[in-house]
């Protein structure tokens, strides 16, 4: 269940509430079911996976694919998995924390753990939103936010992707206004 927190302390708990705060900026969220039995849920409760077990996560959850594949275009999907046990973990997440856009949708579907997308709304107000395992989310391409992970310091996330090629994250410059955050 994702919860949104305004940078005046106000957390929005509600899926209309926090979908009406970032429909602004073009994000669009919803809930889908995580599939915790047979195979997949014993992968997923795993602190790291192979390629042949990420696979077997992916394929447990084949069914979105398809539909994000046929509904908007998607081409390819692969599944990030962070923990304190993965190499570079700081400087990877580093990138990610200072505010930037991408020129393709960032497309999250997450698994397992929880991580924050903060955004710039179009009105300058910055906020922050908690996602959680069920939680899909679709940051539109443009859409200015950044990304840390929680205290836990781990996610399972596939991502889903038109290309690869609109990836690169383009830092705009815009400083943190969000309380605890400083770029």
């Amino acid at each position: 269940m994702p919860i949104l927190e305004k940078a005046n302390g106000e957390l929005l708990t509600e899926m209309d509430d926090i979908s009406d705060c970032l429909s602004p900026a073009g994000v669009s969220l919803e809930s889908w079911p995580v599939i915790r039995s047979g195979e997949v849920g014993a992968l997923l409760a795993l602190p790291g996976l192979s390629g042949p077990e990420k696979e077997a996560v992916l394929s447990g959850h084949e069914r979105y694919f398809e539909r994000l594949r046929d509904s908007h275009g998607y081409q390819s999907r692969d599944l990030v998995v962070l923990s304190p046990e993965t190499p570079g973990l700081d400087d990877l997440l580093s990138a990610f924390l200072r505010i930037h856009l991408h020129e393709d949708d960032e497309v999250r579907y997450i698994l397992d753990g929880e991580g924050v997308f903060g955004f710039v709304l179009p009105d300058g107000e910055q906020v922050e939103l908690l996602v959680q395992p069920g939680d899909f989310i679709r940051v539109p391409r443009n859409a200015e936010h950044w990304f840390h992970l929680t205290n836990s310091r781990r996610i399972k996330a596939v991502r889903y992707f038109t290309s690869t090629a609109g990836w690169v994250p383009v830092y705009t410059g815009t400083p943190h206004t969000f309380p605890g955050i400083s770029s």
